[in-house]
């Protein structure tokens, strides 16, 4: 058995889902799912106040990518005395690339330790993902019954979905302050659950969002969900737009079509629970056709 230890929560629920739990031996403070990990030696911190406001967050996050830091502090002795065969990780930017994450973990005593570092950008990419950290662990078959099954439940909701007449234009936002569009596997989420992606391409990093592009575009549907935010706090920081005098000028927000969605537990954490993800958007998007139970508790009208 492999001494895993998990500093992505991605990354955490893929080595779960593979039935490898109990391999685990350390995590992030930010894995806490499924609940049974919690109990783990916690090795990594965010280097980010989460409860700072949402532009200082940001400023942040963005002047540390610029110094080239990672975006966590490690617990070296923690780290060290868990011994870790494998240590999942995302890839980072900092100069040297895969190199530097390597001599990052080397130099906290991990040496003997494989890293493997995870950047999936597209829905194909979190597929990958999966079957990278599977054969890791030495377990590929896993992989492939985990991905094939994850597969099967979008598949239901695309062809479904296909069958729609109606396409709502929508804007997924994933940051408020500034205005951030979603992106990555953001738009393809959008278009498997019937409707039309405004802002955004598939693979593409999350953009700045202008006020007056927002407007001028006149979604059908606005969809927050916070980067490593919960519904509550979604609701908190979406009073920074709806306190715009162009707010009610939006059809979405006459309409009482805007919506605010965990970006904590879904969305941003590209692996099994995405499929979670693809089901909230179909209920937005489409309430009468599709009904998976989420509403009130995985996203909300604002």
């Amino acid at each position: 058995m492999l001494r895993v230890v998990s500093l992505l929560p991605s990354a955490t629920e893929i080595v779960c889902a593979l039935g490898c739990e109990s391999w685990l031996v350390g995590r992030s403070s930010e894995c806490d799912f499924p609940e049974t990990i919690r109990n783990l030696p916690v090795c990594v911190q965010p280097a980010v106040d989460s409860q700072a406001d949402s532009a200082t967050i940001d400023r942040t996050v963005r002047e540390g990518a610029k110094q080239g830091l990672p975006p966590f502090q490690v617990d070296s002795a923690s780290l060290r005395s868990l011994r870790p065969d494998v240590i999942l990780t995302q890839s980072l930017n900092l100069p040297g690339g895969e190199e530097a994450i390597r001599n990052l973990f080397a130099a906290q005593g991990t040496n003997g330790a494989q890293i493997i570092a995870l950047a999936p950008s597209t829905i194909a990419d979190v597929w990958d993902s999966i079957m990278t950290v599977a054969t890791a662990l030495h377990v590929p078959d896993r992989g492939f019954e985990v991905t094939s099954r994850l597969q099967g439940r979008m598949t239901g909701i695309i062809n479904q979905s296909l069958s729609l007449m109606a396409r709502p234009r929508v804007a997924c936002i994933t940051w408020v302050d500034p205005l951030i569009a979603t992106s990555h596997w953001i738009p393809e989420l959008v278009e498997m659950a019937g409707a039309k992606n405004l802002f955004g391409k598939p693979g593409d990093p999350a953009g700045l969002l202008s006020w007056k592009a927002l407007v001028e575009a006149d979604p059908d549907i606005i969809v927050a969900m916070p980067c490593g935010l919960t519904i509550e706090r979604a609701r908190h920081d979406m009073c920074t737009l709806s306190n715009e005098p162009q707010w009610w000028d939006l059809r979405a927000a006459r309409n009482h079509r805007v919506f605010v969605a965990d970006g904590r537990q879904f969305f941003t954490r590209p692996g099994p629970r995405l499929v979670e993800s693809l089901e909230i958007l179909a209920e937005i998007f489409h309430p009468h056709e599709f009904q998976f139970g989420h509403c009130d508790t995985l996203w909300q009208v604002l």
